[in-house]
């Protein structure tokens, strides 16, 4: 990449406010009539989309980096009483890897119901003895797809998502495996060396929705195959009233060839009408994307790319370039982390709507992997989003078109 490329501070920290002289103002009543237009719109976007339905009543909280995620995510455990599930791409035998084994087999080992859910290529690494001392200390362990005489060898689908939920009531997702990627070792001077990522704590109805999403894991890896429980029976359930207050979360669970997230994410672009920025780590769009993106930026919307500079996948990277002059062309901003690894998977838009989980925006995360995403609309959140976004800029350069 040349050296020329830049950042424009200027430009790139205006917050919301600065940008048009107005901020969205939050729901005003708790009355599903008075709910604005587009977030009607919206909810009715991902129910008949991406076949997840909206609940009220929830709190949200976004959490940066592995240190705090992980944290969090310790004392959550510590305070289960009854289950914890735990589904992870990537669990490491290193520090934090065993952070968590250690907690797990505590509270399993005080009467707490322990399940554990790892995909089979992503923890590939991780020697048996690693699952067998988690066993010996009452958590029952599954692992998915592993390589064999299967489907595809067993080389897709993958079981690509990272969540946690504590008796049904408190959820985690988005972007971290369990590894020292996130937490290394903490230098004693110079920048941070862990991978920037984010994450969400659910406490509220959501959480029960992810907590059936890991169910329909859990049976797929016991079946050894694609079949699970129908998602039709737990949508086709009553839910709560968009009436109660608190964050409205929809639960999006991608699957191969279903293309949810992506039909979810297109919904949020078509109603997006000031900002959408976007920062993911494996970048290959589909021209659908490619077309959502530049129409929406040539419709006047600020829309925003959030890539790596660096990669554990160079590959990705360089083929993500190649998609750089169309999309700077038609008036698409594009910034590359600083850091070691941006391996976030986030959007917020208008400063309000927020998605954080699994999905990176390329065929695997739309199409052939199982994901897992949470759509928030939440104003507090939205903000919250922003600033994040805006303070990634700050340790990120621009892209600029004579540079590429």
């Amino acid at each position: 990449m040349p050296a020329n490329a830049c950042v424009t501070p200027s430009s790139a920290t205006l917050g919301p406010r600065q940008m048009t002289g107005e901020h969205l103002q939050p729901i005003a009543s708790t009355d599903v009539t008075a709910l604005s237009s587009r977030t009607r719109q919206i909810a009715r976007g991902v129910w008949r989309l991406a076949s997840a339905r909206m609940t009220a009543g929830n709190r949200v909280r976004l959490l940066h980096d592995g240190p705090e995620t992980f944290d969090t995510m310790i004392g959550a455990i510590e305070s289960a009483r009854e289950q914890v599930v735990l589904e992870s791409y990537i669990v490491r035998p290193d520090a934090v890897g065993r952070r968590f084994s250690e907690t797990l087999r505590s509270v399993a080992e005080r009467g707490v119901r322990v399940r554990m859910l790892v995909d089979g290529i992503g923890s590939r690494s991780t020697p048996r003895r690693f699952w067998d001392e988690l066993r010996v200390g009452l958590v029952d362990v599954r692992i998915f797809n592993r390589i064999g005489w299967r489907p595809w060898f067993g080389l897709v689908p993958r079981d690509h998502r990272k969540l946690l939920v504590v008796d049904e009531r408190i959820g985690f997702t988005g972007g971290f495996g369990l590894g020292e990627e996130w937490d290394p070792a903490r230098p004693e001077s110079g920048p941070p060396r862990q991978w920037r990522d984010t994450a969400v704590e659910i406490d509220g109805p959501a959480a029960r929705d992810m907590h059936r999403a890991f169910e329909r894991m859990w049976e797929r890896t016991a079946r050894r195959s694609a079949s699970a429980p129908p998602l039709e029976e737990h949508l086709n359930r009553p839910g709560p009233p968009l009436t109660d207050g608190g964050a409205l979360v929809a639960i999006v669970e991608g699957e191969p060839w279903k293309l949810r997230v992506a039909r979810g994410l297109q919904v949020q672009s078509v109603l997006a009408e000031r900002s959408i920025w976007i920062a993911t780590a494996y970048f290959i769009p589909s021209f659908v994307e490619i077309e959502g993106l530049t129409g929406a930026a040539r419709d006047g919307v600020d829309v925003r790319l959030l890539l790596p500079s660096k990669n554990d996948h160079p590959w990705v990277t360089r083929l993500a370039r190649r998609f750089y002059p169309n999309l700077l062309r038609s008036g698409v901003r594009i910034w590359e982390w600083g850091g070691v690894m941006m391996h976030a998977k986030t959007t917020v838009v208008d400063g309000r709507w927020v998605r954080v989980g699994s999905t990176d925006l390329n065929p695997l995360g739309f199409a052939v992997n199982y994901e897992l995403d949470a759509i928030i609309d939440d104003p507090d959140l939205g903000e919250d989003a922003e600033a994040m976004f805006l303070a990634d800029l700050e340790r990120s350069r621009e892209i600029v078109a004579e540079s590429v």
